[in-house]
C-alpha cells in the first residue's frame, strides 16, 4: 500500500521533501566547512556572504553562495567590533575631547575640558571655566596643539558647547571630526575612562573651593597621572615612562598630599 497523507493523497514519507513540490534540496555543508565559514564571519565582521563565498572559491571549495548566506545569520556577532577596530587601528592618530562638571563647596558648577591623546594616554591640555562659551572652547582646542602636531582624528560628542567656531578651528588644524552617537559615551571610551579615574582617584577625596583650587588640584593629579601612575593599557608603565630600578632602598614619595604614593629606590 503506498504511503499517503492523512487525506489519502499521494506524497512522500514523513521527514522527506515531496518531489512534486518542486523544492530544490541543498545539502548541509560538512561540519568542518561550517566551522570555517563561521570563523570567517566572526573574524571579518564587515564581510557578507558574497565576500565569504569568493574567499572559499579562492580556496577551491565548491559551495553555493545561498548556502553560505544561511550560516552567518545564526551567528551572534560581537557588538561594536567595527568601532573598536577603528580605535585600535588609528590609536596613534586620535585625540579625544570631553567636558565634565565639578561642583564646588558653594554648590556652583565648574566645567573642565580635557584633550587626551589615545596612544600614550597623555592629557595634552585641560582648562577650567564657569561658563564654556563659544569663544572659550575653540581657544582651548587651539592651545592644545600650539606646540605640537595636530592629530588626524578628533573624537567628540554632540554637546552644544562645540559651536560652529569650534568646528572651524578643528578643520583649520587639519583634523577630521568623529562624532559619537547621541547618548553613547562608550564611543569615547578613553576620555570617559580618564574622567572616571580623575573622579575616583582625586576629586572624590577633595572639597573643591573654586576654579583656581580645582585647576591646581587637577594639575597635581596630572603630574601624578603622567609620571608616577602605572597604566594597565601601557603594560604597567606611565605615559612618560619611568626607569625600572632594581638596586637600593625602597622609599615612598607622597603624591597629591599623600593620597597616592610613588615608590623609588635610593642608595642605601
Amino acid at each position: 500500500m503506498p504511503v499517503g497523507s492523512a487525506n489519502g493523497s499521494g506524497g512522500s514519507a514523513p521527514g522527506f521533501p515531496s518531489r512534486s513540490a518542486g523544492v530544490e534540496v541543498t545539502p548541509a555543508p560538512p561540519k568542518k566547512l561550517r566551522r570555517l565559514i563561521e570563523q570567517m564571519a566572526t573574524a571579518d565582521p564587515l564581510w557578507r556572504a558574497p565576500r565569504i563565498h569568493g574567499e572559499l572559491k579562492m580556496l577551491g571549495i565548491a559551495i553555493s553562495e545561498r548556502t553560505v548566506s544561511r550560516i552567518p545569520r545564526r551567528l551572534r556577532r560581537p557588538p561594536n567590533q567595527t568601532w573598536r577596530t577603528f580605535l585600535h587601528n588609528h590609536v596613534g592618530q586620535v585625540v579625544a575631547v570631553d567636558f565634565f562638571a565639578v561642583p564646588t563647596i558653594t554648590m556652583r558648577v565648574l566645567f573642565v575640558l580635557i584633550v587626551l591623546k589615545h596612544n600614550r594616554r597623555k592629557v595634552l591640555h585641560f582648562n577650567v571655566t564657569k561658563h564654556p562659551t563659544g569663544a572659550w572652547t575653540p581657544r582651548q582646542i587651539v592651545d592644545a596643539f600650539t606646540d605640537r602636531e595636530a592629530a588626524r582624528y578628533l573624537i567628540r560628542d554632540r554637546d552644544s558647547r562645540y559651536s560652529a567656531e569650534v568646528r572651524l578651528r578643528i578643520q583649520s588644524l587639519g583634523m577630521q571630526e568623529i562624532l559619537t552617537a547621541p547618548r553613547s559615551p562608550w564611543q569615547n571610551p578613553y576620555a570617559e575612562r580618564l574622567i572616571g579615574s580623575i573622579r575616583r582617584e582625586c576629586l572624590n577625596h577633595y572639597i573643591i573651593l573654586n576654579a583656581r583650587h580645582l585647576k591646581r588640584t587637577l594639575s597635581s593629579y596630572f603630574r601624578y597621572y603622567h609620571r608616577s601612575r602605572t597604566h594597565l593599557s601601557l603594560d604597567k608603565q606611565c605615559p612618560f615612562p619611568r626607569e625600572v630600578l632594581k638596586v637600593g632602598k625602597i622609599v615612598a614619595i607622597p603624591q597629591l598630599g599623600g593620597l597616592h604614593h610613588r615608590y623609588e629606590r635610593i642608595a642605601a
